[in-house]
């Protein structure tokens, strides 16, 4: 008979072997190779945008939009699915499955979604304001958080930092998917899922920093440190 913890490694496996074969796909983060904002007015053309560039390059379309959903900019990505990281790709850095950081916390909803503003890596200290539902109240280390995460289709994606960054994982901090359940106030922080953001894997994502309600005061040593490249190891 499989027991709780040899079920939950498993599926913890199965979401690291996802999260690498995800990162490779044609449209998947390690494929990206730049971010273009057009100037106002400027229509988005697949054919000008891949002009001059292999024909395994794509461009689609983006959209930038504020805090009420209404669309402030438009430019596209191009993705390379043989890209030099996806060539260099080894997989992803990872701290072994440990239980003891999977941890109760409990949801209390704001009135309404509440406009957070959010530092981003790539804009130079400016920030923008995300929708953030409500707080996670969590106790670690003998210590009280109150997480604040943004709206992710009805889950919550919390970009958090602790004293690994830099020294074991991605330097500028890690992100955790927390799950609401209609009705209850309890969610779980599995820490083990931890992740590596998308501007980990290509230096063209523009990825929100955690907040200072969001920064661990201990070494969480679970999760994704950070994603593994050929040179890295010249």
């Amino acid at each position: 008979m499989v027991s709780p913890f040899e079920s939950a490694v498993t599926d913890w496996n199965e979401w690291r072997s996802e999260r690498v074969a995800a990162a490779k796909r044609p449209e998947g983060k390690l494929a990206l190779i730049q971010t273009t904002w057009l100037p106002e007015g400027a229509i988005f053309d697949e054919q000008v945008a891949t002009l001059d560039h292999p024909r395994n390059v794509k461009a689609t379309k983006l959209t930038r939009t504020d805090f009420d959903g209404n669309i402030v900019a438009h430019g596209y990505h191009l993705w390379d699915s043989n890209s030099e990281a996806i060539q260099n790709f080894l997989g992803i850095g990872t701290f072994n499955f440990d239980p003891d950081w999977i941890i109760e916390g409990v949801f209390t909803p704001f009135q309404d979604y509440k406009p957070v503003p959010f530092e981003f890596i790539r804009d130079n200290g400016g920030t923008r304001d995300l929708a953030v539902s409500g707080e996670i109240i969590a106790s670690i280390d003998g210590d009280e958080y109150r997480f604040l995460g943004f709206d992710d289709d009805g889950q919550i994606i919390v970009p958090f930092s602790d004293l690994t960054n830099q020294s074991e994982t991605y330097g500028p901090g890690r992100f955790l998917l927390v799950d609401q359940i209609a009705g209850l106030s309890y969610v779980v922080l599995d820490f083990n899922r931890a992740f590596a953001p998308p501007c980990a894997f290509s230096p063209h994502f523009n990825c929100p920093l955690p907040l200072l309600e969001n920064r661990v005061r201990v070494a969480i040593r679970a999760g994704e440190k950070r994603p593994l490249f050929k040179n890295q190891l010249k």
